[in-house]
Order: structure tokens, then sequence, then C-alpha cells
């Protein structure tokens, strides 16, 4: 009775294990990674031979290695990533359909995060044992950079004036002292002899007279018209009427400033006879400054008008100014790779000079959220950027990426990588050589 029943129970389990005559097979390995066996030089890795013999450049014997091919579709997660669509100017929004960016309207652009794998690396155990990577979960974070720069106080252009001849005439006597004194609006200047204007004093007084004992329309006229032509000449009108009492005009004529500023450039002197349109004084109002700053290049498209700016400057320590860019050169310095950009400063004070250098930071914050890692986990060749990522304890594999900017130890990740990979950033260097040792990096999707 035993033995018939396990006979019968065998009898099922055979039965079981075909389905219309076809034997169903369970196999718990399905992808079988392929060992590659060739024969290269320790000197000359881009030799491979598939057989044992001598280097044909150094003549050393072939050492063997054994590669283990993993399959590039099923580099993350065992499992092909599938096609992502971001935005354009915003790289944090994707979708996984093709779609119009919800923040500006444009098109979303096409990512393929499983583009660019180049390299593999399988380590034995004999390796891991001296092997520490550490890695950094690929994630989203809010970027800000504090941008540096140089600069040097300047005087304003909008502030510069000048004190000039608007007739003919001879300098006579000189009230300001010399170069770097301070002017006022409507101080006195210099007296100055000029028949021109003597004679247009001269018919003020006549009209003026004239106008009083006639009271016409034309002689009010013609006052009006003598009167204006002083007033573009330079004179004022508490002069003209010091004239009328007097009944004539003096020989020197006093010439008043129009602004307020310092001597920059003294050009009058006594005896000197100037013509109209001529400086007597250059003046300049440091009560406002400009202060030119340069930008490197690599920040330049950061930069944008209205953004604050503090400075603080080499001659006055612990003292911060404050101002808006309000101007950014269009003409990038070919020779410094810098570009110019300027602020104005309140210097009621008077504690700027123009020459003064100092250094001013901007800090902007970066539009969205991007994907970021840590600057140590790039490995720049110069011409591409590669990172390692890691697939298990033993298996890491290289891809190109794209990066955008940096920012306190932190690089955007334009193109290359997903959320949530893991990004060796110590021990990276290590992978590398291991892969420049084993003929170098390969573009795995062709």
């Amino acid at each position: 009775m035993i033995k018939l029943l396990i006979l019968s129970l065998s009898l099922l389990v055979f039965s079981c294990q075909k389905q219309n005559g076809t034997e169903v097979k369970h196999d718990h390995n399905p992808v079988k990674n392929k060992i590659e066996v060739y024969y290269t030089c320790s000197m000359h890795p881009q030799i491979r031979e598939p057989k044992p013999g001598k280097c044909p450049i150094c003549h050393m014997n072939l050492t063997k290695v054994e590669v283990e091919n993993i399959d590039s579709g099923k580099m993350v997660n065992d499992k092909k990533v599938s096609i992502l669509w971001r935005c354009e100017n915003y790289t944090d929004v994707t979708s996984t359909v093709k779609d119009v960016c919800p923040i500006d309207g444009t098109d979303m652009v096409k990512v393929n995060p499983n583009i660019g794998i180049i390299g593999q690396v399988k380590l034995r155990k004999a390796q891991i044992n001296h092997f520490n990577p550490d890695v950094f979960t690929v994630t989203k974070m809010k970027m800000s950079k504090n941008i540096r720069l140089l600069g040097t106080v300047l005087q304003s252009e909008e502030k510069e004036s000048n004190i000039s001849a608007r007739v003919d005439g001879r300098v006579e006597r000189v009230f300001i002292k010399s170069e770097g004194s301070y002017v006022q609006k409507d101080d006195p200047v210099l007296s100055y002899y000029s028949p021109k204007l003597i004679t247009g004093g001269e018919e003020y007084i006549l009209a003026r007279k004239t106008y009083i004992s006639k009271r016409t329309r034309e002689f009010k006229e013609l006052l009006g018209q003598s009167e204006k032509r002083l007033l573009l000449w330079g004179v004022r009108k508490e002069q003209m009427e010091l004239w009328f009492k007097q009944g004539k005009v003096p020989n020197e004529i006093k010439i008043y400033s129009n602004a307020s500023g310092i001597v920059q450039k003294k050009n009058a002197f006594k005896g000197k006879y100037f013509q109209e349109g001529q400086n007597f004084f250059d003046l300049i109002d440091l009560r406002q400054v400009w202060v030119e700053m340069d930008v490197y290049e690599q920040d330049s498209a950061l930069i944008k008008i209205g953004q604050k700016v503090k400075l603080e400057f080499t001659a006055l320590p612990g003292h911060y100014f404050e101002g808006n860019i309000d101007f950014i050169n269009p003409i990038l310095d070919s020779r410094s790779r810098t570009l110019k950009v300027r602020t104005t400063i309140n210097n009621k004070l008077g504690k700027l000079m123009p020459g003064m250098v100092g250094e001013g930071y901007i800090n902007v914050s970066l539009k969205g959220l991007p994907l970021v890692i840590p600057r140590t986990g790039i490995v720049d060749t110069g011409k591409r950027k590669i990172v390692w990522l890691k697939k298990d304890n033993y298996s890491f594999f290289a891809k190109n990426i794209v990066t955008g900017f940096e920012s306190q130890g932190y690089v955007e990740i334009i193109e290359g990588l997903q959320e949530g990979d893991e990004v060796v950033i110590e021990g990276n260097f290590l992978l590398d050589a291991q892969a420049q040792l084993f003929g170098g990096y390969e573009d795995f999707n062709k």
C-alpha cells in the first residue's frame, strides 16, 4: 500500500512538469553574462590578442585578461530606462510622454537617460576588500550661486559738468585757487572782460528805460529779447538789476558756476582769451560714483540688470556699500575673458574716491529644482565629463553627462542621470584607472 502511494506521487510530479509535451524549465538566472578572454600587454593596454604570445611593441609576455560583459540595457536596476521628456529651460521638469512645458509653454525635448554608457568595471572579491566607494544618490536641490567680482571706482560720467565761456572774452581774475577745489553752484569763479557782454548789457539798460517811458508792445518785446540774450550768456538777473540801477555795465563781469563739483581741470588763468564754447573749468561730482566690475565668462549669463551687488573696498575694510547693476557691456573682453558691468553708488560722505579697488558679491538663485551631484563625483577629461554609477557591490559603469552651473560644491546635471541614481563620489578615480587599464572608454550604445 505504501509503495503504491509513493508511485502515485511520483507520477503526479512528473506530469506537472510537462504541459502538452513541452517541459517547463525554471530559469533563476535568465541573463547570463559572458566572459570575454583576451591577452594584453601591461605596458601597452591597447594590444588585444586572442592567444598568448609576445607584445609586438615591447616583446613582453602578454597577460591573460578575463572581462565579464554586462548588458548595457540592464545597467540601471537591471532594466532599460524609459525615454523621458523635459523642459528645455527648466531641466527639473520632466514627463514620460511628449508634452508642452507647463512653465513657459515651449515644446519639451527628448532625453534618453540610457545614452552615454561608455565603460564598465566588475571588481573581484580581493579588490573589493581594499575598495570602499562612497556613493551619492542623485537628488533635486534649489541652487544659489555667490558670484565674486573685482571692481574699481570711477567718476560718474553722468555727473560730469563744466563751466564754459558763452561769449568771447578775456579772463581778468580767477577766484578758484587750484584743481581739486570744491565749487558749489552759484559760486563766483572768475571775472570776465567781453565787449559783446558789455554791449548786450547796454542794450538791456536802454530797452528797459525806453519801455518804462513808452510802455508799448514793441519796446516790451525788445526788453524781453535783450534780457533773454543776457541770461543765455550767463548773466544773472541780480546783475542786470544792479546795472540798471547804476546806469552802466562794468568792464569786469563776474561769471558764476552753474553746477557743484570738484575742479578736475583748471583751464582759466588771468589774461587768457576764451572763445565761445571753451571750458573755463571741468568739474566732477563725487556724490555719486560708478563702480565698474569684471565678471568671469562662466558667470556672465547669470548677471542681469537690477541685481543687487554688495561691495567692500580695500581702503575701507569692514564698510559695505550696496547698489544695483545698471549697465552690462554687450561685448565680452576677448583677452581677459571677462564681462564689464557697472553699478552706481551713493557717496555723499565722500569716502569713495576714483581709483579705489574692491570686491563685489552677487547672490543669484537658479531657476527650478535641478538634479545635482557633488563636484567630486565627476571625472573631467577635458573633452567630456564622466560619472561612475554603482550597479551592485561588485559592478560599476561609467556614463557621459552634460553639466550646468556649479554652486557650493554641487553641479547641476542637464543630461545623463536620473533622480535616484547612485553616483560614486569617492573612489571614482580608481574605477577610472581600472577602466583605462583595460582599454579605456567606449560607447556601448554604438
